[in-house]
Formats: C-alpha cells, structure tokens, sequence
C-alpha cells in the first residue's frame, strides 16, 4: 500500500512538472509599449564611394508578458536605400516578432548609397522603422549622409574659419559659431541645412558672395520630387543671431525655402529666415549688414528682429507666410533700396500678417509689453503685396518712436501712418512690377517706382546694373 502511494505521488509530480513546463504564457494582447535603444540611427561615415555600413538597434518589451510585434518594416519599404535584419529575419517588412519579458531583440541595418558627381541624391538620407504592437506603431528615424560634403552634426565652432569652397557644407541638429569667433564664407561655398537645423551665430558671420557666385543657403534636400520638383518653404530653420553677436555682413547671399520653427533644447525657434535679438554688446555697430541679397519662400518671417540692429541695402525680401520685416521692441535699422514684397502663394498664405511692421514694443500679454526705442530710416525702397494694408507702425506712449522715410512707395489704404516722417513718398500707387507671379520684380515700363528714388550714394542694383543719379525705388533699376 506504501508502495502503491509512493508511486501515485511520484507520477503526479512528474505530471505537474511536464504540464507547467508545456504552459506557455499568453501574448499581451492589449496595450503595452515598446522602447528603442536609440532615439535616432545614424550611420555617421560620409560614403564617398559604393559601400555598406551596418548599425544596430534594440526593440525592448518593459512588460512582465511577452509581446507579439504584428510587424517591423521599414517606410520606405522595398524603394528604401536602408536594408533590416529583424532578429534573424531578413526584410523590409517582417511579421510576428515574439520578444520575451523584459528582454529584447536586435534590428540590424544597413545603407547603400553610390553617391556620383553631380548626383541628385540628398545629401541626407531618410527613413522610419516602425514596430506595430497591438495596433499602436513605434517609430525610430534613420539618418544616413548621402554624399561627400563637410557635415557639421551637432557642432559647436570654437575657432576662426574660412570655409573651403571644393565640396558643400551640411548642417544637421544645428551649427553654432562661438562668441568672439568669425566665420567666413566665401564666393563658390554652397550651404545645405536639414530640416530640423539652423545656424546659430553668437560670434561673427562673414559672406562673401558675389554677383556671379552669390552663397546659397538652402534645404539639403536635393531631389525634388519630395517637393513637387519646386522649392517649398520651410524646408529649414533659418539664421539666429544672438545677443552677443555683432558686425556681421551678409554680402551677395541667397536665402531660400526657409522658416522652419525648430528647437534648441526645451526652446523653440519662431518661424524666421532670419532673426536679430536684442542689441547690447556694440550699439554703435550694427548687429547685421545686409547687401545684395535675397531671401525668399519663407513660411515664416524674412526677417524678425527684437531690438536689433540692422543695416540693408539693394536686398529683395519676398513671398513670406509673416512679414518681410518685422521689427518689435524697438531697435535700430537703416533700410536703402530694398524691396519689400509677398502676394502668397499656393503654399505661403498671405492673409493677415503685413509685409512690413515696425514697433516700439513687444506685447507680452493683453496687459504688458516690453519696450525698445525705434529709430527707423528708410529710403528708395518699396512695401508692397496683395493685403489693403501692407505697411504698418505703432508706438507706445513714451518710448521713443522715430521713423522717417525717403522717396519710398507703400501700401496703406487709410495712407502713410500716424507718426511717420515721408518725404517725397507714394502711397498706395500700383508698382507694376515686371512679373509678380514669377517672383520677377523689376520695374515694367510705366511703373512709378522708375527714377523715383533720390541718389544716395549707390552705384548698382542687386543685378549689378549701375545706378545714375536719378535712381530708381526698389532693388532693381528699370
């Protein structure tokens, strides 16, 4: 009887242990999260040449239950230049990806790019994985250079510079020059700047673009399908110049399909080709000088300046989502045969804000504003768009409000504002620009901005075509 006792107890442990050993534990079939090891993939070699380069990455299940991925691809799919390996399973797209409690599996990546002289491939390559658990998709971004170029990553410049002009400079997470340090860009560099970056200047920025070789800066980006084979604004952030820079010159530049609101930390950038800010280190020299240049296709402001300083003269500022100049809190600007100019577009709307808004304060709230002395001329210079009303001023009582214009033609339906000093100005006269829909703003024939300016001192236009002594208004002689 013992016996037969001892055997029953025996069997029956040997059977519990076979059945919890066979038991497996159910999926999460709801909810749950994954992790990434990583919050971006980056291959960081420049691929001069044809070749691979494999990263990896870990997919983490934090749950006490093991998880069943319904899929981890790729968005590009089979047309990505980015190739996955899933924990053993080879594809773009892979299905039923078990992952254990509290473990985790490996994805290995890898690149191709045959960058060739003259390519149209970006200069930064792109795509997304994407792990589906539950129905809920998490997503990594990959990041690859596609080209041979100088890539500033992240990147802080401590030293005096002169950039070389034999490959172009990429600009990714941002490029900051360091106060006290001066960078030169010289005629032939050509800049690309990505998506979510800007060029940050504390110290001194020099651009020495000519007529025949202006500097470009531009989205990095270079197939443009992505865009609808056109330039789109917003394609980057734009040019930040700090407080503590100063005596910077932008000569000779192109600043396009700019505007992009992008951060720096916990701050976020206001939509801006460029953007001054508040003005204390040399107030006897200016911030920025400005020659000869465009910017243009902004979603945001041309420029934005709180309490700058800035000097302007046969620059052409055009098609921006906000203004082409918006200068709050005051500062000091001296403006010369500029135009000033947005109709919209199909992609820059042009609704409300006004091409031109110049203020002696920032209002903060519905019930204070920070104030700044405005001391304002403009001269030989034209404020127009397809708004009733495209060139505004205000001033708060007591703070100093100065602004004086000089054969210039604006647009404002009640006429040139309160406050304002115009001599020898027009108001609201059609400029028949030569093709406004083609971003063609010379003066056509009839148009009141030919020999409409006074003569001060500036020999060309931004063509180069020479001025005479009877100038026209605007950027371009006729």
């Amino acid at each position: 009887m013992k016996k037969d006792l001892a055997y029953l107890l025996l069997v029956s442990t040997f059977l519990a242990v076979v059945v919890t050993g066979c038991r497996k534990e159910r999926f999460l079939d709801t909810g749950g999260e994954l992790r990434f090891s990583l919050d971006t993939l980056t291959f960081d070699t420049v691929f001069t040449s044809l070749g691979s380069f494999t990263a990896s990455v870990k997919i983490y299940n934090p749950q006490n239950q093991p998880v069943k991925l319904s899929s981890v691809r790729l968005d590009g799919g089979d047309e990505s230049q980015f190739n996955i390996n899933v924990n053993g399973h080879k594809g773009n797209f892979v299905k039923d990806i078990e992952i254990a409690p509290k473990d985790s599996i490996y994805v290995f990546a890898t690149v191709n790019i045959d960058p060739r002289p003259n390519d149209i491939k970006p200069f930064v390559v792109q795509d997304r994985l994407i792990a589906t658990l539950n129905g809920k998709e998490y997503t990594l971004p990959f990041l690859a250079f596609g080209q041979n170029a100088y890539y500033l990553v992240d990147s802080l410049i401590t030293s005096d510079q002169v950039w070389n002009t034999d490959k172009p400079y990429v600009i990714i997470h941002n490029a900051a020059i360091d106060e006290n340090v001066t960078v030169t860009i010289p005629a032939g560099c050509r800049i690309y700047v990505h998506g979510d970056s800007r060029l940050l200047v504390l110290g001194k920025l020099l651009v020495n673009g000519t007529k025949q070789d202006s500097v470009v800066f531009q989205g990095d980006r270079l197939d443009r399908k992505y865009f609808g084979n056109e330039g789109y604004p917003g394609e980057w952030g734009g040019i930040y110049f700090f407080p503590q820079s100063s005596g910077s010159i932008i000569n000779y530049a192109v600043i396009k399909n700019v505007g992009n609101s992008t951060r720096l930390g916990e701050g976020v950038f206001t939509p801006a080709a460029i953007q001054l800010n508040y003005d204390t280190i040399k107030p006897d020299e200016a911030q920025l000088t400005l020659r000869n240049t465009i910017i243009e296709n902004s979603i945001g402001h041309g420029i934005l300046s709180f309490y700058g300083s800035l000097i302007m003269e046969n620059c052409l500022i055009n098609t921006c989502g906000a203004s082409c100049l918006a200068a709050v809190q005051g500062g000091f600007y001296l403006i010369d045969n500029c135009t000033f100019v947005t109709y919209g577009t199909g992609k820059v709307s042009h609704v409300d804000n006004p091409v031109m808004g110049l203020l002696n304060y920032f209002k903060v709230s519905e019930t204070s504003y920070l104030g700044g002395a405005l001391q304002v001329l403009m001269r030989n210079s034209v404020v127009w768009g397809s708004l009733e009303t495209e060139f505004i001023t205000d001033g708060a009582e007591g703070i100093p409000f100065e602004v004086t214009l000089e054969n210039c033609l604006v647009k404002n339906k009640d006429g040139m504002p309160q406050g304002v000093t115009a001599t020898n100005c027009k108001v609201n006269e059609e400029p028949k620009f030569k093709n406004y829909t083609n971003w063609d703003y010379h003066p056509s024939e009839g148009s009141p901005l030919i020999n409409g300016g006074k003569d001060i001192g500036l020999i060309t236009d931004l063509d180069g075509k020479a001025r005479d002594n009877q100038p026209d208004i605007g950027c371009y002689e006729y």
